[in-house]
């Protein structure tokens, strides 16, 4: 079996200030701070001798990898990305950006902002708008049903308010 796998589906090119933010420190910090280091402790492991049976080294050059395709994939996707900050012109609609309150069929009641795959790891209640509930979500109005398909049922979930801005009501 060959190493060949299919090209992944791109994700959304749009993010908010803050995931903007996040993703350029990350870049500032493995360029100008890790790599750096590890480049040292390679060179470090290289004056040794042998570098075969020279874990340090082996693990060093590992990570080098790691943090060089890290780079790579940061740059291209800052290059390609929309930073949103303005509210939509149609507020009574759920677009990027929103807080959702959402129902379910149990009456329990759950917020949700609709942000970009680049940053919903930053907030336990950040969905991505490639995610099957943001995709469901995106263009629905106040009180509109939406169904969500989960294994095994179908959950269907009530749209309570919509507001947008940094922090949630």
């Amino acid at each position: 079996m060959g190493r060949w796998r299919p090209p992944q589906q791109p994700g959304s090119q749009y993010i908010t200030r803050a995931g903007a933010e996040r993703l350029r420190a990350e870049l500032d910090t493995l360029w100008r701070i890790e790599r750096p280091q590890v480049t040292q402790a390679v060179s470090e492991a290289a004056a040794q001798g042998d570098r075969s049976e020279n874990a340090e080294y082996t693990y060093g050059k590992k990570r080098l990898r790691e943090i060089d395709r890290r780079v790579r994939f940061l740059r291209k996707r800052l290059d390609g990305i929309v930073i949103v900050e303005q509210p939509p012109s149609d507020p009574a609609r759920v677009f990027f950006g929103a807080w959702v309150e959402l129902e379910d069929e149990a009456g329990a009641v759950k917020r949700y902002r609709i942000v970009g795959p680049d940053e919903f790891d930053m907030d336990p209640r950040y969905i991505s708008m490639d995610a099957p509930l943001g995709r469901a979500l995106l263009g629905r109005r106040l009180d509109d049903e939406v169904a969500l398909q989960t294994p095994g049922a179908t959950q269907r979930l009530v749209i309570c308010s919509i507001h947008y801005g940094e922090a949630a009501p």
